[in-house]
């Protein structure tokens, strides 16, 4: 029944499948074989980011050289993925024919914890590319923001988050405005998925804008440096820097964008776009790009990947270790500097993103 409020019913007391059906999204009773199909996919992709993320996390807590600014965002952005795989996978539990089973609260509950995963998730690769601006920009290889101030963006991120999770069950749904539901979430309100898309857009051109500035000024510097190099060193690092630049924006793009635009569209109200028709699929594409974190971010790191193998082969050795990190964190040649100037005694972090001869590469400059 519905409860009367000065010009409007509210319909608090409605089952989920009220909603639905008012939406026109029909829920079976009985499993299909696309329901399978999503299920099985959905779970799988689960299981695997929940794994690699948990790996990715192991491996910065066990490795002291991991101890950075840089890398702690990473291992944020490893809990964001891990917590979205765990949400998801709890979502795969209540889809299909058991979402009639469920209430208003837990079908807010469902839905809250995807946004706020994948809410997360973006933030993170936010603050990682504003994070590579800083420290490129200021030619260090490692930010010298305190480990406070890194864990109070940490907090800031995640607070941001659940709030985004929590302000559909807060009152921005479509209880009382059975018109202004949506198609793809028939509790929430179409101006919600709106606002949410449009947030989510927002913050990936500020990502691409972030990474344009970086390349641009990465470039110009290394024709500076050029007279110091060789010019296939300078065309190695503007190579690998496009590389960095296009997997993270390429996998970003390719991942979000098709659930983000008919996300807007049904926020709009397109009546002729059939977002049901591809809402599962796009949702389990959006999934994958925190599979694909992992990858961008630490899979390319050989001194990530070593702590792999001792994580995977129960291996205790610890100790220190010389060798190549990865190209995508590191701003400077500065092993080759050090051995210039000093005998070796820190920390090798790996190939510079801009190779620069001692005269370019200020006094004050560490580990």
């Amino acid at each position: 029944m519905g409860t009367n409020t000065t010009d409007k019913i509210c319909y608090y007391n409605r089952t989920v499948d009220f909603f639905y059906e008012k939406s026109g999204k029909n829920i079976s009773d009985h499993w299909r074989n696309r329901d399978y199909v999503i299920v099985s996919l959905g779970m799988m992709v689960c299981f695997i980011v929940i794994f690699s993320n948990l790996l990715v996390m192991g491996a910065i807590f066990k490795n002291r050289r991991f101890h950075y600014p840089i890398y702690y965002l990473l291992g944020n952005l490893a809990l964001a993925d891990l917590f979205s795989g765990v949400s998801y996978l709890h979502l795969m539990f209540h889809t299909g024919p058991w979402t009639i089973k469920l209430s208003q609260h837990q079908w807010f509950v469902r839905q809250g914890l995807i946004d706020t995963s994948l809410t997360a998730s973006v933030l993170n690769l936010l603050a990682v590319a504003v994070e590579r601006h800083q420290t490129i920009f200021n030619m260090q290889l490692h930010s010298k923001m305190s480990t406070r101030r890194v864990f109070i963006i940490m907090l800031c991120i995640w607070l941001v988050s659940i709030v985004m999770g929590l302000v559909p069950a807060m009152g921005w749904h479509c209880l009382c405005d059975l018109d202004n539901c949506s198609t793809m979430a028939p509790l929430y309100s179409r101006s919600y998925l709106v606002f949410w898309g449009v947030l989510n857009l927002l913050t990936f051109f500020i990502m691409v804008a972030v990474y344009t500035r970086i390349f641009v000024y990465v470039r110009r510097k290394s024709k500076q440096m050029s007279q110091h190099t060789t010019q296939m060193r300078h065309k190695e690092t503007v190579f690998n820097l496009m590389k960095t630049v296009s997997m993270i924006l390429g996998c970003f793009v390719f991942c979000w964008t098709p659930g983000l635009v008919i996300l807007l569209l049904d926020g709009l109200g397109c009546e002729v776009c059939e977002v049901l028709r591809f809402e599962k699929y796009f949702l389990v594409l959006a999934e994958c790009n925190s599979f694909f974190n992992p990858i961008i971010y630490s899979f390319r790191d050989t001194d990530m990947r070593r702590t792999f193998k001792e994580i995977l082969c129960c291996l205790c050795r610890r100790g220190s270790r010389k060798g190549a990190s990865g190209v995508y964190f590191n701003t400077l040649e500065q092993e080759k500097y050090k051995s210039r100037v000093a005998a070796p005694t820190g920390k090798t972090n790996g190939i510079p993103l801009i190779r620069a001869g001692s005269e370019d590469i200020p006094a004050h400059s560490e580990t």
